[in-house]
């Protein structure tokens, strides 16, 4: 399964610093970033963007093995957020997130029948 989010998750990990643009090691990505926009691109052709407006955060990117465009927005309710995404080969997908003291619980269904859950903690990580 390839659920775009993933990738997007992959450019949270970049380190930036001010307006400039710094790469990680092993060549990972590089990435930069202003107040409400983060974007990151990587060696393989791959980028990806996510940009906040209060509530809500806005994905998008390009997979460049499978040549597809994707989107997903995300809206953040307390503890809570649902997230929503399309690409260009028409893979939907829907899921959320809770958070519950250190741990956060993620559910991700995709219209290809696919389902992914992962239940991270910051002491123990995520299985």
């Amino acid at each position: 399964m390839r659920l775009p989010g993933l990738s997007a998750t992959v450019a949270l990990l970049c380190l930036s610093t001010s307006s400039q643009a710094i790469p990680l090691s092993q060549g990972l990505a590089l990435c930069t970033r202003s107040a409400t926009l983060l974007a990151c691109g990587d060696a393989l052709g791959n980028y990806y963007s996510v940009q906040t407006a209060g509530n809500t955060t806005y994905l998008r990117g390009y997979e460049a093995q499978g040549r597809r465009l994707w989107t997903q927005t995300n809206s953040r309710y307390g503890q809570l957020t649902f997230y929503t995404g399309l690409a260009s080969d028409g893979e939907t997908w829907v899921g959320y997130s809770r958070k519950i003291g250190w741990t956060t619980l993620n559910s991700v269904s995709s219209s290809s029948g696919q389902r992914f859950t992962l239940r991270c903690n910051r002491l123990s990580g995520c299985h």
